[in-house]
Parts: C-alpha cells; sequence; structure tokens
C-alpha cells in the first residue's frame, strides 16, 4: 500500500503563491495517476488535478489557469504549485493515487491510497 504525506500549507497572503509537496513511500509514483482534492460542503471533495503516467495533466476547475500539478519521479514527490491564491482557496489540500487502469480524473471514489491532508489558509 502507498504511503502519502502532504507538506508545505500554511498561511498565504491573497494574491500569492504557494507550492505543496507530497511525499510517497512504498510505490514509485510514475507507475500511479496522481492527483490533489480538496475538501466540498456537505463532507465531500472535490478535485483539482491529476497527473496521467504519461504526463500529461487534467485540471479540475479549480486548478485552471492558476495551479499546476508536477512531479518529481526521481525523488517520488508529487506537487501543487498554487498561483494567484484567492480567499476563497483556503482549503485542507489532499494528495491520492490511483492504480493503473481506466481514465485518470480527480474523482475521488476512483483513488486508493490518500494523504492526512494539507491545510491552507489565506489572509487579505
Amino acid at each position: 500500500q502507498v504511503q502519502l504525506v502532504e507538506s508545505g500549507g500554511g498561511s498565504v497572503q491573497a494574491g500569492g503563491s504557494m507550492r505543496l509537496s507530497c511525499s510517497a513511500s512504498g510505490g514509485t509514483l510514475s507507475a500511479y495517476c496522481m492527483a490533489w482534492f480538496r475538501n466540498r460542503p456537505g463532507n465531500d471533495r472535490e478535485g483539482v488535478a491529476a497527473l496521467e503516467i504519461d504526463g500529461r495533466t487534467v485540471n479540475a476547475h479549480p486548478a485552471r489557469g492558476r495551479f499546476t500539478i508536477a512531479k518529481d519521479s526521481t525523488k517520488n514527490i508529487l506537487f501543487l504549485e498554487m498561483n494567484d491564491i484567492r480567499p476563497n482557496d483556503a482549503n485542507v489540500y489532499y494528495c491520492a493515487t490511483k492504480r493503473p487502469g481506466g481514465y485518470c480524473v480527480p474523482m475521488p471514489l476512483c483513488f486508493d491510497a490518500w494523504g492526512q491532508g494539507s491545510q491552507v489558509t489565506v489572509s487579505s
């Protein structure tokens, strides 16, 4: 079972930038579809972005134009680069992995392993 640990969260000023990291153990990220999520009202989570095994990205609405998902395969780390952060971006962000097969899209029920989450707060 892949184990994931997020880091890099904290407080950021509106309009600023932040980079979240997700370190993986027990598996190689290059063999998995990977994604970032955040909480949504109703005890649910919404997708932010997903990264295909072949390197293609699938961005959900929160990430379009401002957030970028990337990975460092040699270090087994997944990143979420956040730019022009808005007050509504304040949330708990989770990284997750999905076993190969089928589509790689940021839908929570499709993913097998999850990190504990990293909280981002926004000041204005």
